[in-house]
Formats: C-alpha cells, sequence, structure tokens
C-alpha cells in the first residue's frame, strides 16, 4: 500500500463510498489509481483482469508528479479539502471527480459484484483455508503457520484444479499474490506447483508477471 502524507490539522474520515449506494453500477464512470510493486494494488488489477473489466474500468499507477496531483484533486473532492494520507489502491468516480473508496476488501466487492455482477467469482471459502489464505498473505507470518497453510492448500488442490473448484476467483487472485514470488512456494508439494503454472498460464494472472 502506497501512502503520501500531507500536513493535517485534523482527522479526516476516509472514503468508505460503495458501488449502488449513491454511485451507478457504469463500470466507464470508475478509475482506480494503483501502485507498482503494491500487493493491494496487483490484487485489484488481477482481479479486474479475471472480471473482464480491464477495458472498462481505467487505471493509473502513481509515477509522474502529475499522477499525484490527479489522486490529491480526488481525495479533496472526497473529503471538502481533505489535507489526510493519500492511499491506494483508490477507486475513483470520473464523473464527480471524487475518490469513492480506498478500503481494499470494498473495492473488490464492489468489482465483483457492484460492476462486473459475479458474485460467483467470489464464494465465501471454508475457514481453514480463508486461514490459509490469511497466513500465506501475511509476511509475518512463521514458518510452522506458513508449512501448515501450504499443507492444507496441498491437500485441496490435489482433487480440484483451483482453490474453490473448477473455476479461478479470488480466493485465487489472493494466492497468486502471496505465492507468485514468494521462495516458500519452491518447497511446496507438486500441487501447489501445478497450480501455480496454470495460474501463469491463464490471461488473468499472466499479466501480473
Amino acid at each position: 500500500m502506497l501512502q503520501i502524507t500531507l500536513p493535517r490539522t485534523a482527522p479526516v474520515p476516509a472514503p468508505r463510498g460503495r458501488i449502488g449506494s449513491g454511485f451507478s453500477p457504469d463500470p466507464r464512470r470508475y478509475h482506480l489509481y494503483l501502485s507498482a510493486g503494491c500487493p493491494l494494488s496487483l490484487r485489484v488489477t488481477t482481479t479486474l483482469r479475471l472480471l473482464g473489466l480491464a477495458d472498462s474500468v481505467g487505471t493509473t499507477l502513481l509515477g509522474d508528479p502529475s499522477s499525484h496531483a490527479d489522486l490529491r484533486a480526488a481525495y479533496e473532492a472526497a473529503g471538502h479539502h481533505y489535507d489526510g494520507t493519500l492511499t491506494v489502491p483508490a477507486l475513483c468516480d470520473t464523473w464527480s471527480g471524487r475518490v469513492v473508496s480506498n478500503h481494499t476488501p470494498d473495492i473488490l466487492d464492489d468489482l465483483v459484484v457492484g460492476l462486473a455482477g459475479r458474485p460467483d467469482l467470489a464464494p465465501p471459502a471454508p475457514a481453514a483455508l480463508a486461514g490459509a489464505v490469511r497466513t500465506l498473505l501475511d509476511d509475518a507470518a512463521p514458518p510452522a503457520g506458513r508449512s501448515a497453510a501450504l499443507a492444507l492448500l496441498e491437500q485441496r488442490l490435489a482433487r480440484s484444479p483451483y482453490a474453490l473448484g473448477d473455476q479461478p476467483t479470488v480466493t485465487d487472485v489472493d494466492l497468486w499474490v502471496a505465492l507468485r514470488h514468494h521462495p516458500a512456494a519452491a518447497e511446496a508439494g507438486s500441487s501447489v506447483r501445478s497450480y501455480l503454472g496454470r495460474l501463469r498460464a491463464h490471461p488473468a494472472f499472466r499479466a501480473g508477471e
């Protein structure tokens, strides 16, 4: 997550708007500000491609000063002269010029359900798998916990090509972000290694390599 800290005189509420609640579900209305090398940004961009929204929802990777200025203007429009922290991923509404949300779980849910209408690509994971995914996403997770998470994943992938069945879902997006370049993946079992190969061959995931 990229954060740019600006002088502030008072706490400013984080923008937490939702598509479908004051913001219509038209993909062409929205633009995402992201950061290269940011795991949360990678989750968002891979999900966009998985949903087929990459050509509808615009994206900007923060780089030159003009992109920072545009993001700051969107935050100010959302917060009435917002002078807090500029955080990405940030979902912006181009019609009003304001940030809708910088809360990644809400952004992902709005992309999947609000814009794509594909709740089938975000089914709830079983509790044990959800815990394993959280562990693998946590860079501070102890080695024993990571090994146990990989063992559980190995068992599931021995029975199905993807984490939750026969098609990739947002759970696979999270696992891709967690494992694609992590040294622990080299020590994983054959099912996990084959799984990562399948993801690398899939257009939605391959573009994030």
